[in-house]
């Protein structure tokens, strides 16, 4: 039984045409998003592909230069900004809080802002910081004011929740429990919108993501999906001492896609194991020194370098 068609309240964000310029880059361009309710929704791509600039535009930070912009059936600048603004949390990618303040005078602060909410030291357990409530804010580690913004972010009790690298600069066990925050934020009919380059926090959190690259969306779909769309569940990469042709690699048994990602050739292959003896037994006959050989399950990342043979993290 095919469903029935996504009508415009399924959506707890929709916008049409996002453009933002500055004086030397168009930051987004032509950006077209939905995002259903109730869905975590993972925004992925390297430092400058515009990923920030359409969270801000989307939490009305940011006047965009074209374009419209829906939240939760309501529009910026039309008279209920206030009313939105109620129903939205947000956490930046780095937020300025003042030093002085102890956490819980912090959270206190940020559940003023909303006429209804969470109680602070709810939220404070929520966010694992009970034992830090009387601490000043300038005395935090860093990963600890990253989960003291999440607190902030959620005081308000948000129907939309904003995440910009939230778990930035986190121990693996804090950045665990920031996972389980987000979940159960969801568990409770939230929607999130996350922007990450942890491929880990990506494919457990998000029922969908979209990979951007200066300014536009490239690919759209479940993690799992975008995955299997390389067409292999592996990856080789290596480095040898000489010239290889990619027509020579594309022949091996089991290799479905080459990528050539200086110094590295990556190898998307259906089982590692029965390509690497075809490929060592063609570098030997070419007289080749391999340097450097790894291999790993496909991720989102190796997605992402096959769709513009460019890492995640790169510049």
């Amino acid at each position: 039984m095919t469903p029935p068609a996504a009508t415009a309240s399924t959506f707890a964000v929709s916008c049409r045409g996002l453009v933002k310029r500055y004086p030397d880059v168009l930051a987004v361009d032509g950006l077209d998003l939905d995002v259903r309710a109730g869905e975590c929704f993972g925004l992925l791509g390297p430092n400058g592909a515009g990923k920030t600039t359409t969270v801000e535009m989307l939490e009305g930070l940011t006047v965009p230069d074209a374009g419209t912009i829906e939240l939760l059936g309501r529009r910026w600048g039309k008279g209920d900004d206030r009313a939105l603004r109620q129903q939205l949390g947000v956490q930046l990618q780095e937020t300025k809080l003042s030093e002085k303040l102890t956490v819980r005078e912090t959270v206190r602060l940020f559940r003023s802002f909303f006429e209804t909410g969470r109680e602070v030291d709810q939220v404070l357990d929520l966010a694992g910081l009970q034992e830090k409530r009387a601490a000043r804010v300038g005395k935090l580690s860093g990963g600890q004011k990253q989960r003291l913004a999440l607190a902030c972010a959620l005081v308000g009790d948000p129907r939309l929740l904003f995440l910009d690298e939230p778990s930035t600069g986190l121990d693996p066990q804090a950045r665990l429990r920031v996972w389980e925050i987000v979940e159960e934020f969801k568990a409770r009919g939230g929607t999130v919108i996350l922007t990450t380059h942890y491929m880990e926090e990506a494919a457990r959190l998000c029922d969908r993501v979209a990979i951007i690259d200066h300014g536009r969306i490239i690919a759209l779909d479940t993690p799992a999906a975008l995955i299997a769309s390389l067409g292999a569940s592996q990856i080789v990469s290596f480095i040898v001492d000489g010239e290889l042709a990619e027509r020579e690699l594309a022949a091996l048994p089991g290799v479905r896609v080459v990528t050539r990602q200086a110094p590295s050739w990556v190898l998307s292959v259906d089982q590692a194991g029965a390509t690497l003896p075809t490929l060592i037994a063609l570098l030997e006959g070419r007289g080749l020194r391999m340097d450097a050989l790894s291999t790993h399950q496909a991720t989102l990342e190796d997605v992402f370098v096959h769709l513009t043979g460019r890492g995640l993290r790169e510049q």
